[in-house]
Formats: C-alpha cells, structure tokens, sequence
C-alpha cells in the first residue's frame, strides 16, 4: 500500500472516531451534553488522537528502522567475492539499491508486470538483454550476485511494507476501539486530552534537543574512524590541504588550518561590512526615521534576507569580481589577478548578513524600555548622546546576540565561498586571492562516489565537527559577554 494512501486511511479513522466518539458521549447522556463531564468535542478528540497518534508513531519508527534492517540483511547474504573484487561494501549496496529501484520503475510504467520482475532469472548472460529490453539501464558491472540482491531487496522491502501497513492499521483500530468504549458520560474526556496535547507539546519541543544529539552523534562517531585511519596532529596542525582520491601519487595531505584561516578570514571581512552598516541602519531606523520612512525602508532591508544564496554567489562571480579587478587587477594596482578571492566573497556575503544584523537590532533597539529615554531628555541629555550612553549600552546584550547570529550565518555559508572565493585552500593575508572554506571542502569532499571508508570522504565529518565545537566555544563566549553586560542593567 503506498505511504500516501496510509496516511489517508489514518485521518479518516481519526475522523470517523471523532464523530463516533462524541455521538457515543452525547448518546451516554441522553442527548442532554449538560450531564457530561467534558464538552462533546473533548471524547471526539479522545478518540481521534487514539486512532491516530499510536499508529503513526509505529508508523515513523517503522520508516527508520526497515531500511537498516534490510539493508543489514541484503548486504550479510552478499558473497564474500563481490565486495573483494575492489569495490567497497557501501558502493556494491549502492549498485544493488539503483537495480531494484530500476525495476521498480519498470513495474510503474509497465514495462513488466510484478510477476515478471520477481521471476527475472539472474543467469549473467540473460540479465542485460532482458532488462535492456524493459529500458532499465544498470550500469556496467552489473552481475548475477547484485541482481539476486537487488530482488531480495525488493521482496524484502515489499514485504515490510505489507507488514507495516497492516501493523498500523489495526494498532489505530484498536486504539479508536478502546477510546470509543471509553466515552461515557462519565468519564474525564478533558482531562486525558489536555494531558495528552501536553505530551504532544513535550515531545514537539524535544525534537530540536534530540534532532541535535542525532547531529552530535553522527559527527562524532565518523569523526572518530577518520582519526583511526588519520594522525590527528597532521590533521590539526598541518599547513596542507592536498587530498588524493586517485589512489596513486602518494597519501593525502588534509591539514584544517588552510580551511579554518579561509572562513574566519572570508567571515571577518563579511561581518566588516554588515555590522557597521546593519547596525546604523537599525538606529536609523528605530529613533530617526518617521513612520511612513520605517514602513517602507524596513521592509527592503528584509527583502536582501529573502534571496536565494546562489543568487548571490552569481553576483559575486559575474559583478563583484570583476568590479574589484578593474579596481586592483593587474591594469591598475595589480593586487588581484582573478574575479574570485576573499574580498570578493567578503563582500557579497556582507551584504547578505545585512538584514540580519539590521533587523534584529532595529528589534531589540525599540524593545529598550522608553523610561529610559524620557529619564536622559530629563537630564538634559541631546538624542544623540541618549542613544551613544542609554540606549546602546541597553541593548548592548541583544545586539550581541545580532552579531553572533550573523557571525554563524557567515561561517556556516556555502554557495557565496565556492562561487566568489575559489577552491584554494593557502594561508595568506592577502585579501585578493583566492581561498576556500570548511563548508566548501566539506561540500567537495562527499561529492560523487566517495568511499565512506577513506579518509579523504571521512574528513568531511571531521570538518563538520571542527566547525561544530568552534561554533559551540563561540556561542558560549557571546553568552558571558551577554550575562556579563546585562547584569549592570538589573
């Protein structure tokens, strides 16, 4: 059954317990919904969330577990000699899932029925004219092994969806059952879905908490198989970056602190730019502007937030970089040789952390208590020193946080490193060459058909978790300069 059609089922069950659950309760009462304990809504939605919430419960475990454990059953029945003839397990896997998602499609489009698909026989010099002749293309080394692997994997797959679908459904039957007998007239309806929305909530706002727990986990456990296959001083003090997926020319270098000089460089320069100008457009707007002025500058300012990143690595590529090299190219004062370098990037990505910077202080700035600005014009005070010696100093903790968000958006930003930056990874303090990122090597580093078990694909996590614990050491520092400053204003 597909996932669709379930999840439809599922709120139709939900519905029908609603209706059936609250005609039961009113019909328990004499019709007269006064001699109820809850209001007749409070059984409908009793029964409603016994249909549903148990059974799709089942149902997303079910969705993350079946994958590994076919996976884990496919891959244990393969031979020996097909992962020793030079291809990792994860890349024959890879093979066997692309073949039965090839025939899988073949059934949709009809090319053959189900019965054909199961009965394909897996003799190696039959496989590619007969599959040639339904149009599903496999790749070049396809054998009888991964085909036998491939319909195994497909019956395994359909069978657990079978299975799931019959598991949940009678899981929300019973559940709606239950409920359904549940609702009398005296029974505390209001008490368990209040009780049961508070758990909802509970579990809703644990999903960010577990979601990066999940992160952390992931990070670190490959991080820990990179550093088995990898020294870890060559990683964290090298001054190299030269990754070798070829398997000829030597080992790979993969030193992180060409990467981390590129995005602390690159972000620098970007929060030059967008924290002065972000913020004195705050002010402006917040304590000069008029009304009719702050509806409509505001707005624009927020726009710049709203374009696609790519959109700005574009600008960055075709007019930022060649402006500045008509400024400092060779034919001028011949610092920059090519469009693409920190300052470029710096730039653009600047202008990008605009809105964030802007917009969050323009926020904080007019939630600074008008007490407070009264009490400083009392004083005598002209408005430009209110806002240098109350204001600011005021908002001081929330602008910080401003900054720091700004500051992530920078060092965790893709598109604008590869396209306005270039892919070299140097340590220099020229700001018109070109240099790379931790995001960008990471975006490289899993591109294509990378072995999970190299440490040229691994180094990828290592990367991310770098970039995680100095991002986390950040957060902790804004923090005590927050607690620091607001403590003065208690």
């Amino acid at each position: 059954m597909p996932l669709t059609w379930l999840l439809l089922i599922l709120l139709g069950l939900a519905a029908a317990g609603y209706f059936l659950g609250r005609r039961r309760a009113l019909a328990s009462a004499g019709g007269d919904r006064r001699a109820l304990h809850s209001l007749p809504s409070y059984y409908g939605s009793h029964v409603a969330i016994w249909a549903l919430v148990p059974a799709f419960g089942i149902l997303a475990v079910w969705l993350l577990v079946q994958p590994y454990m076919v996976n884990a059953h496919v891959s244990g029945a393969l031979p020996d000699s097909v992962v020793a003839q030079g291809s990792s397990l994860d890349l024959v896997m890879s093979d066997v899932r692309r073949v039965a998602d090839g025939l899988d499609t073949a059934v949709a489009q009809g090319a053959m029925t189900a019965a054909q698909a199961n009965a394909l026989d897996a003799a190696s010099d039959n496989v590619r004219e007969v599959l040639g002749d339904v149009g599903v293309a496999l790749g070049a080394d396809v054998g009888p092994e991964v085909l036998s692997a491939a319909q195994s994997y497909r019956a395994l797959n359909s069978t657990g969806s079978t299975l799931m679908a019959l598991v949940v459904l009678l899981i929300a039957v019973v559940g709606a059952a239950y409920a359904y007998f549940k609702s009398h007239a005296d029974f505390r309806a209001r008490n368990r879905v209040e009780r049961g929305i508070l758990a909802l909530l509970i579990f809703a706002a644990s999903i960010a908490i577990l979601t990066t727990i999940g992160i952390v986990f992931a990070l670190l456990f490959n991080t820990i198989e990179f550093f088995k296959l990898y020294p870890a001083n060559d990683f964290f003090f090298g001054t190299n970056w030269a990754p070798s997926f070829s398997g000829r020319g030597g080992s790979s270098d993969l030193g992180v602190l060409p990467l981390l000089w590129g995005t602390f460089y690159i972000s620098i320069i970007a929060l030059l730019v967008a924290v002065p100008i972000g913020l004195f457009s705050a002010i402006y707007l917040s304590e000069y502007a008029t009304p009719r002025v702050r509806s409509i500058a505001k707005p624009l300012i927020e726009i710049l937030a709203g374009i696609p990143t790519i959109v700005y690595g574009l600008f960055a590529l075709l007019t930022v970089g060649p402006l500045l090299v008509s400024l400092f190219g060779k034919e001028t004062l011949g610092w920059m040789s090519g469009g693409t370098a920190v300052m470029t990037a710096g730039l653009v990505m600047g202008i990008m952390l605009i809105p964030f910077v802007s917009s969050l202080s323009d926020d904080i700035i007019n939630a600074v208590p008008q007490s407070l600005r009264d009490g400083s014009y009392g004083l005598g005070a002209t408005q430009s020193e209110t806002i240098r010696q109350v204001i600011l100093p005021a908002a001081l903790p929330g602008i910080v946080g401003a900054i720091l968000l700004a500051a992530s958006r920078a060092i965790g930003e893709t598109m604008i490193v590869v396209l306005g930056a270039g892919a070299a990874a140097r340590l220099s303090l020229n700001p018109f060459e070109a240099m790379t990122t931790i995001t960008a090597k990471i975006v490289s580093q899993l591109t294509g058909d990378a072995d999970f078990a190299s440490p040229e694909a691994l180094v990828a996590f290592a990367l991310g978790m770098t970039l995680f614990v100095l991002t986390l050491c950040l957060n902790v520092f804004a923090l005590y300069i927050v607690r620091k400053y607001r403590e003065q204003y208690d």
